[in-house]
């Protein structure tokens, strides 16, 4: 019974086995001629348990290997998997597939019939009165028809002004489809670069911690040997364990970087990510800063999506407006008729006709009213939307050489602290100073590194918000 128990701990099938084992094995007890049954399971049993076992480990050593990505593709596999992008995707095909159907109402149609009816009619009733001679009734008798009807337009300018409608939609969607591909690479781009952004901070702190380890290490030594105080050791120990603490704080905001990360390029949670462009973090390439508000009107994609949204509303509103004129359709049928399948002869109809709307209660005029009042939103929408261009751009210029300034003086900034950190370790060492020097000066290279890291993360991010203002950030970071 232990290694039943056991066994039930592991999966259900295993579970299942075991019980089975265990109800066959307490039936053997009370039925000794079936000792070959008791066999077959156990040996079918630890052929179970190893496959269970086997698809265990697969699936865990299917994620033991962390991924690697550079930024590059880290953006290739967000456009391929988030769900955002797939959706835009999913509303382009579909206002495809709706320009494909207001296409269709442009073109002749066809349908194909075949019927067998018996028919008893009432002619008293068919005519209202009753004529002498003439029976009451006729039928029963049987009509046997096949053949199809058919109708084209020839003539209708409200639904070539809709068709013309849902080829703008589709521009707008292929806009909004862009913009959405747009966002996402701003997403990914920020996400990724504040995961480096952690990941220098988890350095930078690992770095404090291994300097305030060798400035404890050399304390003990001089405290060893008479030329430092016990205070100086305490000192030098607190100031360890702070740096230790920033060493774990730094850790986890690194994970919980990874983790937004993950959520974006739509992983498994259990696939760990290792990132392959640490070391573009610490550079600022240039980038053109003079693009003028016109390309950015024209590359924005949330700018076309309006305007083809305008073009539909006016060409609906135009469609609306000439449903008032006559519309000419040619349409028909030709059949086969009999009293019987042996009977048959055929039978054809054709005719054009002419229709032309006189009194509609005011829907047309009222579908005019509010194609106008759309009209109008959307140019208000436009109008704000340059506004949004304008602002965006201006802010991420500044932003951007405001940045580059800041990690100029920020790399200063860390080489002096380095050469303040080490004469003052050199002044303790000689015992003309105490450690409370050095630990001054290690703090102030840590806001230093932190300064740092901090100019080049604006930095980046200024030139990533730079890209999307324009409308051409995966132009840029995912060539």
């Amino acid at each position: 019974m232990a290694i039943s128990s056991t066994i039930r701990g592991k999966a259900p099938i295993t579970k299942m086995v075991s019980e089975e084992h265990t109800s066959k094995r307490n039936e053997g007890l009370t039925n000794s001629k079936s000792p070959h049954r008791r066999g077959h399971v156990f040996v079918i049993l630890p052929l179970l348990l190893f496959f269970a076992i086997r698809t265990a480990q697969a699936q865990t050593n299917a994620y033991a290997q962390p991924l690697r990505l550079n930024l590059h593709q880290a953006i290739e596999l967000a456009l391929k998997q988030n769900p955002s992008v797939q959706i835009a995707s999913l509303n382009l095909a579909e206002s495809q597939k709706n320009s494909a159907i207001a296409l269709s109402a442009l073109l002749p149609q066809a349908d194909f019939n075949i019927s067998d009816r018996a028919i008893r009619a009432n002619i008293r009733a068919g005519i209202g009165l009753t004529i002498p001679g003439v029976p009451e009734a006729v039928g029963p008798f049987q009509v046997f028809q096949t053949g199809s009807n058919f109708s084209a337009p020839v003539f209708d300018l409200s639904l070539w002004r809709r068709w013309q409608a849902s080829r703008k939609n589709i521009l707008g969607a292929d806009a909004q489809r862009q913009s959405v591909r747009e966002q996402i690479v701003l997403l990914v781009v920020s996400q990724y670069l504040a995961s480096l952004h952690a990941s220098a901070q988890t350095q930078a702190a690992q770095s404090q911690v291994d300097l305030a380890q060798a400035l404890f290490d050399q304390t003990s030594d001089m405290q060893k040997n008479g030329v430092a105080t016990g205070v100086d050791a305490l000192r030098a120990n607190v100031e360890l364990q702070n740096e230790k603490q920033r060493l774990i704080v730094a850790q986890t905001n690194q994970q919980i970087a990874l983790y937004g990360l993950s959520k974006l390029l739509n992983l498994d949670p259990q696939q760990k990510i290792v990132l392959d462009d640490q070391t573009s973090f610490f550079q600022t390439p240039e980038i053109s800063a003079d693009e003028s508000l016109a390309q950015a009107y024209q590359s924005r994609p949330e700018m076309r999506a309006l305007l083809a949204e305008q073009q539909s509303l006016e060409y609906q509103k135009r469609a609306d407006s000439e449903s008032r004129w006559p519309a000419l359709v040619f349409s028909g049928d030709y059949e086969q008729q009999g009293l019987s399948s042996s009977t048959i002869i055929p039978t054809y109809v054709y005719e054009a006709g002419i229709t032309l709307p006189l009194f509609t209660g005011g829907r047309i005029h009222n579908e005019i009213a509010r194609d106008d009042l759309e009209v109008q939103k959307i140019q208000q929408s436009v109008v704000d939307e340059r506004n949004q261009i304008a602002l965006n751009v201006h802010t991420a210029i500044a932003e951007l050489d405001s940045a580059r300034n800041q990690v100029q003086v920020a790399n200063l900034g860390v080489d002096l602290a380095n050469q303040e950190v080490q004469q003052s370790r050199d002044r303790f060492k000689a015992g003309v100073a105490d450690n409370i020097e050095v630990i001054t000066a290690q703090d102030a290279l840590a806001r230093a590194n932190e300064n740092q890291i901090s100019a080049l993360y604006q930095y980046n991010q200024s030139r990533a918000d730079l890209a999307h203002a324009i409308g051409r950030i995966e132009l840029l970071y995912n060539k």
